[in-house]
């Protein structure tokens, strides 16, 4: 059995303001154990950025002021190998290189796999993932741009504080981008190329046809006659 690596991407603000809103509501990761070279990692390592159950209820300004918040570049941090940086060990290594390793990390292991798509993009990501898996989906996707964190209103200055808390997957969102873009040209580039192969192929089949004579087609469906077929027999 093969397995195969796929992933959907998001723009960063906009995943960034859902998840807000899906911790606002109550949602928790607290079943994650956040596993990473055969551990998980500290309290020390991985402070809560809250107290009690949940953190229901909290302001985008205490959802973006928490240092420790994992929404912050989670795309990134989830597709990179976490291991060449220590994991949760904000120590092992300065926290610019320790950056740029998960950056290029990530955009190696979305590079590598042999499928991604992107959520604002959605009747690309089909014809990507049917072309590339050589399927066909029975319906349509369809692109719903009025989500949760559609219909929040924030301002310029939070959205450049958003974008700064998430500078890496802003990014590997641009790489995504523009790779994705390449992707799709490419395989209509070869569909059309397959295309005019078949049809070129038709029409010389429909040339042939019509340049066969019409009795030597008659000829070719012509059975042997009864007395043919005596001669045969008695020679035999």
């Amino acid at each position: 059995r093969k397995f195969y690596y796929i992933t959907l991407l998001r723009d960063p603000v906009s995943r960034y303001l859902s998840e807000w809103r899906h911790v606002q509501r109550g949602a928790t990761w607290k079943t994650s154990l956040h596993m990473c070279d055969g551990r998980t990692p500290t309290p020390e390592e991985l402070p809560a950025c809250y107290e009690g159950t949940d953190w229901s209820g909290c302001t985008l300004q205490e959802f973006m002021d928490c240092p420790y918040n994992l929404a912050n570049n989670r795309q990134v941090r989830m597709l990179a190998d976490l291991s060449l940086v220590g994991c949760y060990n904000m120590s092992f290594i300065p926290e610019n290189k320790r950056a740029q390793i998960l950056l290029e990390s990530a955009k190696k292991n979305l590079k590598d796999m042999a499928f991604f798509g992107l959520t604002e993009f959605q009747r690309k990501t089909q014809y990507l993932f049917e072309r590339t898996f050589n399927l066909k989906f029975i319906r349509p996707f369809m692109q719903y741009n009025s989500t949760r964190a559609g219909g929040v209103e924030v301002d310029n200055d939070t959205i450049r504080r958003i974008e700064e808390l998430n500078d890496l997957d802003m990014q590997l969102y641009d790489y995504a981008k523009d790779l994705f873009q390449q992707r799709y040209q490419y395989k209509r580039q070869l569909e059309r190329m397959e295309q005019r192969i078949k049809n070129r192929e038709e029409r010389l089949l429909h040339r042939s046809n019509e340049a066969l004579p019409k009795e030597e087609t008659e000829e070719q469906g012509r059975l042997p006659t009864e007395d043919y077929m005596s001669h045969i027999i008695e020679k035999w």
